[in-house]
């Protein structure tokens, strides 16, 4: 696995701050829900379609940070691909920033590894940011709201308050697989599907919406890689 990725340009919204980021660790956390029955429930989901149960709820997946890209346009592998809005701790040095990224996935695999899964895709991230403050909790992450859209259909929406805070996801990743020097970049988890069902397609549209201020976007394009 890489030890380290591209610096990825980052702006903090509310400041003009850019930042560059060099992440020396990517971390993808599923099955997120604050609901423990709800992630019960969707697990069972899953493996009722093949999908194997995953060894730790939160269950965190460690990924080559060369995964994640700011730009708009990626390569996939394979027709059955998918996106989903999540929101995204960036830890550079030692401060804590709000993105909004894509966990998206080859969903053919997934039937046999997760882990395989994730790694046979680009993790498309937003190079906006807000900065988390010292408190427990990210500014108002009881009213945060996500969307995602695919296609210009409608995919995801609700209220990020549905998941885990990021500070336990960061707790708990520390205690499941250790933790590292170096910035880091960790996916927090996803909303429901508002179909139920995975759909393939090309444009994505992802949105956090922070009450009173800017919203965190980021759109981008799939495409089959040339044989």
């Amino acid at each position: 696995m890489s030890t380290s990725a591209s610096p990825l340009r980052m702006r903090v919204v509310d400041t003009d701050e850019y930042l560059d980021v060099r992440p020396a660790r990517l971390v993808v956390a599923g099955y997120t829900a604050r609901d423990e029955a709800a992630a019960r429930r969707h697990i069972e989901e899953l493996a009722a379609i093949g999908i194997p149960p995953p060894a730790t709820v939160p269950a965190f997946y460690d990924l080559d940070p060369s995964l994640l890209t700011t730009e708009r346009s990626v390569a996939v592998d394979g027709e059955a691909t998918s996106g989903e809005v999540e929101p995204v701790v960036i830890r550079h040095g030692d401060r804590l920033f709000l993105a909004v990224g894509s966990d998206h996935t080859d969903r053919e695999r997934e039937r046999l590894d997760i882990t395989s899964s994730k790694a046979a895709c680009p993790k498309p991230l937003g190079t906006d940011v807000i900065e988390l403050d010292a408190g427990t909790d990210p500014p108002n992450w009881e009213h945060l709201t996500a969307e995602s859209a695919i296609d210009g259909h409608p995919y995801q929406s609700g209220p990020l308050s549905a998941l885990r805070h990021p500070r336990e996801l960061l707790h708990r990743m520390t205690s499941a697989i250790g933790d590292v020097a170096g910035d880091l970049v960790l996916f927090c988890g996803t909303l429901p599907l508002l179909t139920g069902d995975f759909v393939y397609g090309s444009r994505w549209l992802l949105s956090i919406e922070l009450p009173g201020g800017p919203s965190l976007t980021h759109d981008y394009t799939v495409h089959q890689r040339s044989s």
